[in-house]
């Protein structure tokens, strides 16, 4: 392989976990670990600027050391990140906030990645498909159609402010080496709206007002102002949207449920408790669907979603 030359690997091992189709594999040469990622020869679903995006983001620091990449092969070879759990970030949830909005900040300022979907327009399409899956009665997704149409008549964007985005800051996606935080995933990466990132963030990371304060001030390097807070619960509703879509979409595919007219949904702690009991299983279609169906209700609502953390 490019990457490697004559070396010859001590050990290749697959990485179980990720939410993406490609496959990883932890490679040890020389004491040294890397991670081969390989998604196969590109096709039209695929975002064509995910490597582009994946190279900017290791030069800036902020994505694990890029020693290979080929974009029409789909194989990437970078370090290995030893990662340990979010929740032990020195300095607790607040620090962490902390810490993601000034990594937010660092994206942003980096050179733009190329420019691929508008983000609008990717949330309606999804939609649009989870509508069409049969998961729900007629008439059942009436409301949140209505409302999606609502938002995007008042989102209004001039694309020459868009920035560098990784448009899925979730859990899963963001490394903690005991040291400091990494940006892995890039599949979604392209130019977008820099609120878009900040909502996800919000979301996942931010679960009171305190730490949204927290995450804004160390993203901006100031207070944010009331036109951005009520920017941040226009984009909020769209990524909600977003991630209903997503959810709803994989529980559609690996399911041959019934129509359902039924929305209603538990709490989060409830759903915490059935995790942990059992009763439900971690990435199960059922699972993904009621978690879809939490974050229509945050959609349609404004509560807070469930949010995408590794136990979930």
């Amino acid at each position: 392989m490019a990457a490697f030359g004559s070396a010859r690997a001590d050990t290749v091992r697959p990485v179980t976990g990720g939410a993406s189709g490609a496959l990883p594999f932890r490679v040890e040469i020389d004491k040294r670990r890397y991670l081969v990622r390989l998604e196969g020869p590109a096709s039209p679903l695929r975002n064509p600027h995910q490597y582009v995006s994946m190279r900017i983001a290791a030069e800036a620091g902020i994505a694990p050391r890029l020693h290979y990449a080929d974009a029409a092969e789909g194989v990437a070879v970078m370090d290995f990140i030893e990662q340990r759990p979010l929740g032990g970030y020195p300095g607790g949830r607040r620090a962490l906030a902390r810490a993601l909005g000034e990594m937010l900040g660092c994206l942003q300022a980096t050179p733009p990645f190329p420019r691929f979907v508008e983000y609008p327009d990717i949330v309606a399409r999804l939609w649009a498909h989870v509508c069409r899956t049969g998961l729900f009665a007629p008439g059942v997704l009436d409301a949140h159609t209505d409302r999606l149409a609502r938002t995007r008549e008042t989102y209004v964007w001039d694309p020459a402010g868009s920035v560098s985005s990784h448009n899925d800051l979730v859990p899963r996606n963001i490394l903690f080496d005991g040291e400091r935080l990494w940006l892995i995933d890039w599949e979604s990466a392209y130019r977008n709206d820099p609120a878009v990132d900040a909502a996800i963030m919000l979301d996942n990371f931010a679960a009171s007002p305190e730490l949204e304060c927290v995450l804004l001030q160390a993203w901006l390097g100031r207070a944010p102002d009331d036109a951005l807070r009520a920017r941040l619960v226009l984009v909020r509703t769209l990524t909600r949207l977003y991630y209903a879509g997503v959810l709803l979409s994989a529980a559609a595919a690996a399911s041959g449920a019934a129509a359902d007219a039924d929305l209603s949904v538990p709490t989060r702690a409830a759903l915490r408790r059935a995790i942990r009991d059992g009763r439900l299983t971690p990435g199960a279609p059922e699972t993904k669907r009621i978690l879809g169906q939490m974050f229509l209700a945050s959609f349609l609502a404004g509560g807070v979603p469930p949010g995408l953390d590794a136990a979930v």
